[in-house]
């Protein structure tokens, strides 16, 4: 390392928020962006980046609200470009993995970072007690428009460990590793594992997108979230995602956590 910053855009979330963790832990520099840092960073402002890129050697970027959203190819390309200009070394991309969109946005930074990293990922298995369907869990009933699909679910601190990787050593430039947890399971399956360890009932219910759509639209959630998520559910996870890949062992050497392992330290928040 320089001695200049890694900035952790998201760095209040559930990805940079591990990562900074680490790197703190290791007394490295860290620059958390996000709204509310200072200097703040906000995808909206692309004025106000440069204060933020000052003096930083390494970025992680992880795009919100998701790559797949209008514009955000095209967003997350300028950045890069900015990031260029300002001596930036290593930029990591968090992806998401069978999104055309993603994968738009990691050809676009790569015509201004060629060296990027690409963290092409599989859906979190922590959207089940930190994300989306943690309210759901813990009330023992998760409702989605999603069937017998399977899904090799990711556990998060394995992606933490492969950014922090990519983000302080050689190795990692240019490659783009497709990373899974170690078997895939649907929905279904994960809730049953789930409410075994946390020794209570909890329910998989499966609908249909328009019930689905239905439903989220009488607690309040704006149409263009729930176009977003009738896309993930019905499109990503249509099975081209099914088989476990070789990212994390690729990149770190060793085997992913399995989903037992990510359920086994998550139990108490499902409780």
């Amino acid at each position: 390392m320089t001695g200049k910053s890694i900035l952790v855009l998201g760095g209040t979330g559930k990805t940079g928020g591990r990562i900074v963790r680490r790197l703190q832990d290791r007394g490295l520099p860290v620059r958390v962006g996000s709204r509310s840092a200072e200097p703040p960073f906000d995808w909206d402002n692309p004025a106000g980046w440069a204060p933020v890129l000052f003096d930083v050697d390494a970025l992680y970027i992880a795009y919100q609200p998701d790559l797949a959203v209008p514009g955000a190819p095209e967003t997350v390309r300028a950045l890069g470009e900015m990031a260029a200009a300002a001596g930036v070394r290593r930029v990591v991309l968090l992806s998401g993995r069978g999104e055309i969109e993603a994968q738009e946005a990691e050809e676009l930074l790569a015509q201004v970072c060629p060296q990027r990293t690409v963290i092409r990922s599989s859906f979190f298995a922590q959207n089940f007690t930190e994300g989306p369907f943690a309210e759901e869990i813990a009330a023992g009933q998760l409702v989605l428009p999603v069937g017998q699909v399977p899904e090799p679910f990711i556990d998060i601190e394995d992606i933490a460990d492969l950014a922090v990787a990519a983000l302080t050593e050689d190795g990692h430039a240019g490659e783009i590793y497709e990373v899974t947890g170690a078997r895939s399971l649907t929905f279904a399956e994960a809730v049953a594992e789930i409410a075994a360890a946390a020794g209570r009932p909890i329910d998989y219910i499966q609908v249909t997108p328009e019930e689905y759509a239905a439903a989220a639209r009488e607690h309040g959630l704006p149409e263009d979230l729930i176009e977003f998520l009738l896309y993930l559910f019905t499109t990503v996870l249509d099975g081209r995602n099914a088989a476990p890949s070789d990212g994390i062992a690729r990149g770190l050497g060793r085997a992913p956590r399995d989903f037992a392992d990510y359920v086994r330290d998550a139990t108490w928040a499902t409780r």
